[in-house]
C-alpha cells in the first residue's frame, strides 16, 4: 500500500506533467524525445522525492532535473539516433503563426544545447537570470553570456534563412 509520500509524488507529478512536457518539448523540439525526457525526469524525481518535496521551490527543483537531463542526453548523443531516413510528411497550414513558430523552433534546434536551455528558460518560461543559473548549476554571468551567444546565433540563423528565402524568390 502506498504511503503518504508516494501519494504526494503522484499528485504533484499528475498536476505538473503538462508543464514538464512543454518544457521538455521546448528544449528538444520533438514530442517523442520530450516524452522520454519527462519519463526519465519523473523517475529521477521519484528517486529523490524525499529531498525534492522539502525544497523551497519544488517546481524549480524539477525544472533543473529536466534541463540537466536534456543537457546530459545531448552530451551522450543517444538523442541523435534516427529510426527513419526522413521525418513523415507534415501537412502545411495556412496559419502564419504556425509557420513563424516552426521557423523559430527550427532555428532554436540549431543553437547549442546549453544556449538553447538558457533561451527556453529565460524567454519561454520568463525566469530571472538567478533562477536559470540555479537550474543549470552555473553563475549568473554564465547565464548572461549564454543568453547573449544564443540570441546572436538565433539572429544569424534567422537572417541566413531570410537571405536564402529572398534569393530563392529572385530566381
Amino acid at each position: 500500500m502506498p504511503d503518504a509520500s508516494d501519494e504526494e509524488y503522484v499528485a504533484y507529478l499528475s498536476a505538473r506533467l503538462p508543464a514538464l512536457h512543454r518544457l521538455a518539448y521546448s528544449l528538444c523540439g520533438n514530442a517523442d524525445q520530450a516524452d522520454d525526457l519527462v519519463q526519465e525526469a519523473a523517475t529521477r524525481l521519484f528517486e529523490r522525492w524525499s529531498r525534492a518535496s522539502r525544497a523551497d521551490d519544488v517546481d524549480a527543483y524539477v525544472r533543473a532535473i529536466v534541463v540537466r537531463l536534456f543537457l546530459d542526453g545531448r552530451r551522450r548523443g543517444w538523442w541523435r539516433i534516427r529510426l527513419f531516413a526522413a521525418p513523415p510528411d507534415v501537412r502545411r497550414s495556412e496559419d502564419r503563426g504556425v509557420e513563424e513558430r516552426t521557423v523559430l523552433r527550427d532555428a532554436l534546434a540549431q543553437v547549442p544545447p546549453r544556449q538553447r536551455a538558457v533561451l527556453v528558460l529565460r524567454f519561454l518560461y520568463d525566469l530571472p537570470v538567478d533562477e536559470v543559473a540555479r537550474s543549470l548549476g552555473c553563475s549568473a554571468g554564465t547565464v548572461k553570456s549564454q543568453t547573449s551567444h544564443g540570441l546572436a546565433a538565433m539572429r544569424r540563423l534567422l537572417s541566413d534563412r531570410q537571405l536564402a528565402g529572398s534569393n530563392g524568390k529572385e530566381r
